[in-house]
Parts: C-alpha cells; sequence; structure tokens
C-alpha cells in the first residue's frame, strides 16, 4: 500500500518506532525489501538516489509502485538526497509519494528557500517533503555524499527552519556518516543533542547515515524520537558479500535466477536485523488500512 512519508512517519512517532529507509540499487534488493515487509509485517520505505536512478532509469519506478499497491504492508517511494528543485519534481512526476531536497551544504537562509521552493509545489499534489539541516559526515564511499566535518544541527536552527519551511520531517546531523566505517573508527552519537531538538520541534525527525553505528545506540535513538533510519551501505554490502561467496564457492555462473536468491537471503537477513533494532516489527497493525 502506497502512503505519503508524512501519513507513514506520523503513525511511528505516535507508536514509537522507526521506519527503515532502504535504498534500492537494484531490483533484487527491491525483492528483498518487500519479502521482509510482508513477512515481518513491517512498514518499510523505499528511498532511491538520483543517482540510483539514472542507473535503474525511470521505468523502474513503475515496477516499484506495482509492488507496493499490491501489498498490504505500508510503503513509501521516497526521493532520497535530491540535490535541485528539478531533481525533486521529476521525482514527483514519476509517482514517487515523498521527496527529499538536501539544502544542507547552502548557507542556512538559502536552504530554507530551496526547501520552501520544493515543499511549496510538493504540497499541493500530497507529496511529502524531507528536509535536511546540518551536514552528515561522509566516508568516501558513498553515493548520497556528506562531508569530511559534521556540522551538527543547532536546536534553534532547526525550530526556524521547521517554522519557515513547513517540511514534514527533518533529518538531522548528530554524528553519523555516509558509507561504511573505516576500519577502527567508532563512531558516537551526540543523544543529548537528539533530545534537545525533539524537545523543540515536533515534526518526525530522521537519521542518515545509519549503516554501521552501534546498535545500542540506534535503538536508543529511537527512544528519544528518530523516526526513520536511512540505511543503505550494510544491505548493498551484504548483497554482494552473497554475489562473492557464490562465485567464490560454486564458480561461473551465467544465470542470473541461479545467482541471485542466496544473495537477496543475505540482504534479508541484514534487513530484518534492523527491523528488529528499529523496533519496526509486526508495525502494520499500527495503520488503519
Amino acid at each position: 500500500m502506497l502512503i505519503t512519508m508524512k501519513e507513514m512517519l506520523d503513525v511511528a512517532q505516535k507508536n514509537k518506532f522507526a521506519v527503515p529507509a532502504f535504498n534500492a540499487g537494484t531490483g533484487q534488493l527491491l525483492t528483498a525489501m518487500m519479502e521482509s515487509a510482508e513477512e515481518k509485517q513491517a512498514p518499510v520505505i523505499m528511498a532511491i538516489h538520483p543517482d540510483e536512478l539514472s542507473f535503474l532509469r525511470d521505468s523502474f519506478i513503475s515496477s516499484v509502485i506495482y509492488e507496493a499497491n499490491h501489498s498490504k504492508v505500508p510503503m513509501v517511494l521516497h526521493l532520497d538526497h535530491g540535490a535541485t528543485y528539478e531533481q525533486c519534481i521529476h521525482a514527483i512526476q514519476l509517482g514517487f509519494t515523498s521527496v527529499m531536497i538536501d539544502g544542507s551544504h547552502l548557507p542556512f537562509e538559502e536552504n530554507i528557500a530551496l526547501t520552501k521552493k520544493v515543499v511549496d509545489v510538493a504540497h499541493s499534489v500530497g507529496v511529502s517533503v524531507e528536509g535536511e539541516l546540518g551536514t552528515i559526515g561522509t566516508t568516501g564511499d558513498s553515493i548520497e555524499g556528506g562531508t569530511t566535518e559534521i556540522i551538527y544541527t543547532k536546536p534553534e536552527d532547526a525550530k526556524v527552519f521547521v517554522e519557515k519551511t513547513g517540511v514534514d520531517s527533518l533529518a538531522i546531523a548528530i554524528g553519523t556518516a555516509h558509507g561504511i566505517y573505516p576500519k577502527g573508527f567508532v563512531p558516537k552519537l551526540k543523544l543529548d543533542l537528539l533530545t534537545e531538538i525533539r524537545n523543540t520541534v515536533d515534526i518526525p525527525l530522521v537519521l542518515h547515515g545509519g549503516s554501521s553505528n552501534a546498535d545500542d545506540e540506534i535503538a536508543e535513538s529511537v527512544k528519544r524520537g528518530i523516526c526513520k533510519i536511512n540505511i543503505s551501505s550494510d544491505i548493498k554490502y551484504s548483497f554482494m558479500k552473497g554475489v562473492e561467496k557464490y562465485l567464490n564457492e560454486k564458480g561461473f555462473e551465467r544465470e542470473p535466477n541461479v545467482i541471485y536468491p542466496s544473495c537477496i537471503r543475505m540482504c534479508r537477513d541484514t534487513i530484518e536485523e534492523k527491523m528488529t533494532l528499529f523496533n519496526d516489527i509486526d508495525k502494520v497493525k499500527c495503520f488503519k488500512l
């Protein structure tokens, strides 16, 4: 069942769970996500970055919409890290029910202006909008981008940003980074900062760069008000390790339908670990279907 991000996260916020936003780089990742969502009765967000969309082609979106509309599990089709107004409009035209406009690298007032421009158009056609304030770090191996230095979200700025833009959800910077962290690097979330922001704004809060963080910190962030967590690197890594494992053990194989089932299963194991960690399992019952 295809719904908007606002509909999804309003329920998540009320019932104290976070919905995982899984980035799909291939159709096999869509299959893995849908199978796990159905089996675990766990709401999901299908996130597609503009670079992924360019690779998958616009026609792929019809497959996502078909899967969503033939499932009783609530699902959002979300543009991840839209960098421009034009990218967001294109996604809306394709049928996305949510778009993110990432103006976090712009000066504060320019970020507000760009975000509000997208909000005005998206809301006119019933599409939700996610904004970002502060910058997420990067490990250098992720399509989502980021910066080498994290600029933490200021609670007072978050209040102004939400009031002036009218966004439906806000991605905040509290110490995560996109990509898989380098060996020996231990990320640390500023959970007290999260609480400050949660007490300052009332819209759902989003955590980007959720792969590889300590489970106890992620679980605590959900308890403190995070309603959506982006997962890209972890599921892609699991899937590709599945490909590697198959080829190392079985040798060359020409048929994708022979190689991929075991890779999808490995990807699903990671997906279901995240669903459990985010308290997302069996939350379909919270929605009025």
